[in-house]
């Protein structure tokens, strides 16, 4: 029994004046192509990193009242930032927290998005009232922070 070899054909030497890279004309469209792609993805980035930074006002917001209910169990009612013990600061930074109004019945606090966190247009501003044990929470673009029921969820939501 014979057994035969294909032999293939050897390949043809190469031209020494071309280099086997990339052309310009192939890096340019490969550029392009990336510039396309990246310009629908960052506006859906931006919107979750703001989205997840908004976590930030929540975690002072919710700081805030523990204080504040701590504070009104040793006085005949609520108290400023300074006399609870508050900073003016979210934890990272992206938010400056005020005592709206406080009383013997209750107290408002606002957070209110600072610096890249002011590009959060629906939630830039979040609310939070207690008025004789009713807990309210508001949303805004504004102060009035006056969003709809269903915003309002969006902005609390996490």
């Amino acid at each position: 029994m014979t057994t035969t070899y294909r032999t293939t054909p050897a390949q043809p030497p190469r031209r020494a004046g071309r280099n086997a890279g990339f052309t310009l004309i192939e890096t340019l469209v490969t550029v392009g192509i990336a510039a396309v792609l990246s310009s629908f993805a960052y506006p859906s980035l931006e919107g979750q990193v703001l989205r997840a930074r908004r976590a930030d006002a929540l975690v002072a917001l919710l700081q805030a009242q523990l204080a504040q209910e701590q504070f009104r169990s040793n006085n005949a009612s609520y108290g400023t930032l300074v006399e609870a013990g508050l900073r003016p600061t979210s934890p990272g930074g992206h938010y400056r927290i005020d005592v709206v109004a406080h009383s013997a019945f209750g107290y408002e606090l606002l957070a209110g998005a600072v610096a890249g966190q002011a590009r959060d247009a629906r939630c830039r501003y979040l609310r939070l009232a207690v008025v004789d044990s009713a807990l309210t929470y508001a949303s805004g673009s504004d102060t009035t922070t006056a969003n709809a029921a269903d915003a309002n969820r969006l902005c609390w939501s996490r």
